[in-house]
């Protein structure tokens, strides 16, 4: 069963989700000497990523040594480098380049006035940069902990309900004709969110409520994709007083 943990408002949920992160990248660190994090857009996304850069520049108990952290992303819109459509954009002001992350250790997806015209072929290039950082024998490197947001359809990353991503198996898919704009983009899988030790599912609002409740109530994944995550080790959902508003009240 997934963890739920649930804050007062948007602000706090990015606060607690901000120390968690923190405290589990260290805690990687401590035994693998790396750690590893996918992230997400999206204004909460983005307000974690703050948070975690406010408490890089704080003396806190756990610190994380952000040169020896591997950044990818869950996806990505298909647009040009410089378009602020784009979360590497996002997550460089927020967080990468206020910390340090070495360029090396920063998985971007590949923009669409780069060396890929097509979202086919960037997505068979990511699938091959997450094979290359894998152990010898495996296509995924370890994640230690994947960041996801949710539409209020239910989507996660860029798989949306019904669309063929909510059944391709392939690690990295091209996704055209998206719902919501830009229409296309580059998205991990099933295959590799659910490859990672732990994903996190960061929502916020009422207006994802009915979703919310749906997803952890067994929707089917094809319809309400947000049902079909779940971490190796651990699944946690991670909401505000309104997105949590439709679930039912604990026992007691």
């Amino acid at each position: 069963m997934p963890d739920v943990v649930v804050e007062a408002d948007a602000d706090a949920l990015a606060r607690a989700v901000g120390e968690a992160l923190v405290a589990r990248l260290a805690a990687a660190q401590a035994v693998h000497g790396t750690a590893s994090v996918v992230l997400t857009g999206g204004g909460i996304g983005t307000a974690v990523l703050q948070q975690v850069a406010r408490l890089a520049a704080e003396p806190v108990r756990e610190t994380v040594d952000w040169t020896a952290v591997d950044v990818w992303w869950g996806d990505e819109r298909f647009v040009p480098a410089d378009d602020d459509e784009r979360n590497e954009r996002g997550a460089r002001r927020a967080l990468l380049d206020v910390v340090g992350v070495p360029a090396g250790r920063v998985h971007a997806m590949p923009p669409s006035d780069g060396e890929f015209a097509d979202p086919e072929d960037a997505a068979a290039w990511y699938a091959a940069e997450l094979a290359a950082a894998a152990p010898e024998g495996h296509v995924l490197p370890r994640i230690d902990v994947l960041l996801l947001g949710m539409g209020p359809e239910g989507h996660v990353a860029s798989i949306f309900p019904d669309s063929p991503a909510v059944r391709d198996e392939r690690p990295v898919v091209a996704v055209r004709d998206c719902p919501k704009p830009p229409p296309t983009r580059v998205s991990l899988g099933f295959a590799a969110i659910n490859a990672a030790e732990e994903v996190w599912l960061l929502v916020s609002g009422e207006g994802k409520a009915p979703a919310v409740a749906e997803a952890l109530a067994g929707a089917e994944p094809a319809q309400l994709p947000a049902a079909g995550v779940r971490g190796v080790r651990a699944t946690r959902w991670l909401l505000d007083r309104a997105a949590a508003r439709e679930l039912p009240a604990p026992p007691g």
